[in-house]
């Protein structure tokens, strides 16, 4: 419980006294988004280390050096199972990387600013409109050099089976004619989401990257069958984190 109390009061305290930093970032988007990106995923990604050193969170990264070169937009395709998972990817990264996210997270006080700032994008899956217009905004961020990275569970997995992936997502690398790289992560879940109560405990996450994946250069049976396959090659590199 002390560990998610201190954890807890440095992000709260850190969001407030970072609204400088994020109206700077404001302005500065305004006449250049790429450097602004660039700006703002340097300060957040200080901002969530300084979070995972708090809870104690050790990550072994397997694959980064599969990833394209840092001018080249990727969309990352990653297994959700914490609210950590943003944390830790936006850490892991050397560069800057948005989300898409479920519109649920713009209604955190004062964080949301700062998720806007590196670039992410909230999805209404209620409202099929709002949506494509969510979708086209990542796909413009992406074709623009920023890396997105999507959840195709859609929700938290709460369980040990991987849910069921949406594909809409997917077009966005395809319109962007960017790459896409497949992300498993484990024992993500066991630093706050597998404890009793609101504890944060110190955890061993492994974070895997695949090859990328250029969905642009496939014929559109190669890209269906592609598609098909994804939640498999997630599921089978989890598997390997066990050994």
């Amino acid at each position: 419980m002390l560990r998610a109390l201190i954890v807890g009061l440095y992000a709260v305290f850190g969001v407030i006294f970072s609204m400088p930093a994020h109206w700077h970032f404001a302005s500065l988007a305004k006449k250049d988004p790429k450097k602004a990106w660039l700006k703002s995923s340097q300060y957040v990604r200080g901002f969530f280390k300084n979070i995972m050193f708090l809870s104690g969170t050790k990550v072994d990264v397997r694959g980064l050096e599969n990833l394209p070169d840092e001018n080249t937009g990727v969309l990352f395709l990653a297994n959700h199972r914490s609210y950590f998972d943003i944390i830790i990817l936006q850490a892991v990264l050397g560069r800057p990387v948005g989300f898409v996210a479920k519109k649920e997270l713009k209604k955190i006080p004062l964080f949301h600013y700062f998720m806007s700032d590196i670039g992410c994008v909230y999805l209404n899956r209620q409202s099929p409109r709002e949506a494509m217009k969510s979708i086209k905004e990542a796909t413009d961020n992406l074709a623009n050099g920023l890396n997105m990275t999507l959840f195709p569970e859609g929700t938290r997995n709460k369980g040990t089976d991987l849910l069921p992936f949406k594909e809409g997502g997917y077009r966005i690398a395809e319109k962007a004619k960017a790459p896409m790289v497949l992300v498993a992560m484990t024992g993500n879940d066991q630093i706050l989401e597998a404890n009793k109560g609101f504890t944060i405990k110190a955890r061993h996450v492994t974070l895997e990257f695949s090859k990328p994946y250029y969905i642009a250069d496939m014929t559109r049976e190669e890209q269906k069958e592609f598609y098909s396959q994804i939640p498999s090659k997630i599921a089978d590199m989890l598997k390997t984190h066990a050994n």
